[in-house]
């Protein structure tokens, strides 16, 4: 009687523990989000270490026998008289553009809460820029700037001022970029504090008109403050998308004129793809810096977020 008790112990001891059904189905789910993120993010990038890392050139890229040159590719990049000013501009195109994207974005938000007749049609309206396709937009851009032939000089002269040299001078090559590159971003970040307006609660507006708050105390002291969270994650995504903007700066401007308005974007390209004799190597190298620029300010965003929780 004392024995059969301890015998079933080590039956069960000794046979194998089966995998629940419930494991099984969870793996199988996780299965096509873990093959996509292998196959379009830690392969590509893998690759284009590999890359900054070797001496490619159009030869050994095709045969893929290119030798091992350690971090020469880098060191080329840094010594480049182009990386100052590439660097310059990318900082001054990322921040200026979000800056202006966020204040806009917000002071529409704010201004389409207040739920007149018409707000939900001019919203609709506000998203077309977002909705447009970026060659279409900056296509668009291009034709508005031309010195001759643009609209915004034919408005100047009107005025009586100058035409201006959006895209043929380097002193105003940089903020016509910057400018349709505002204009862009600006639904993005109207959406999405827009939605974040929206889950603040009533109840907390309404106590604060009680207790004699002004609109703009209000705004400062109760919309602001709730809509961190928000702000946080929409100037986090901001800086990511703005850092890689690619498409409209080489549209209309091709970085020029002499790299008045190139980043680190375009100038990996151009050192990629955008000469006869291609130079594989540093504009991978370009391209990894942008990431790690990138990934520098994700984890700046982490850490804040943890003190502001800790607090």
């Amino acid at each position: 009687m004392t024995r059969a008790p301890a015998a079933a112990p080590r039956a069960a001891a000794g046979t194998p523990r089966r995998r629940r059904p419930g494991n099984w189905a969870a793996w199988a789910f996780l299965a096509p989000v873990v093959i996509y993120l292998v196959a379009f993010y830690a392969y590509p990038l893998y690759r284009n270490l590999d890359l900054s890392l070797r001496d490619y050139t159009v030869r050994s890229f095709v045969r893929g026998d290119a030798p091992f040159s350690g971090l020469d590719n880098y060191r080329e990049v840094f010594a480049d008289p182009a990386f100052g000013p590439a660097f310059l501009h990318t900082l001054v195109f990322t921040f200026v553009s979000i800056a202006f994207q966020f204040a806009i974005g917000l002071a529409l938000a704010v201004f389409f809460a207040q739920n007149f007749r018409l707000s939900a049609t001019l919203r609709a309206l506000f998203l077309v820029p977002w909705l447009l396709p970026l060659i279409v937009s900056a296509s668009t851009w291009s034709w508005m700037l031309n010195s001759d032939s643009g609209i915004v000089n034919h408005a100047l002269r009107l005025a009586g001022i100058d035409a201006v040299n959006w895209l043929t001078s380097p002193d105003w090559a940089l903020t016509s970029v910057i400018i349709a590159n505002i204009w862009i971003g600006i639904p993005f970040n109207l959406v999405v504090l827009y939605s974040g307006l929206q889950a603040i609660p009533q109840d907390v507006y309404e106590a604060a008109a009680i207790d004699g708050a002004t609109s703009r105390q209000r705004f400062w002291r109760v919309t602001f403050p709730l809509l961190r969270p928000v702000s946080a994650i929409t100037l986090l995504l901001g800086l990511v998308y703005t850092l890689k903007v690619f498409d409209i700066i080489w549209i209309m401007t091709k970085g020029g004129p002499a790299d008045a308005s190139t980043t680190f974007a375009t100038w990996s390209y151009r050192l990629s793809f955008g000469n006869l004799l291609p130079e594989f190597g540093p504009g991978a190298a370009v391209g990894n810096l942008l990431i790690v620029m990138a990934l520098i300010f994700g984890l700046l965003y982490i850490r804040i977020q943890q003190k502001q929780a800790r607090s």
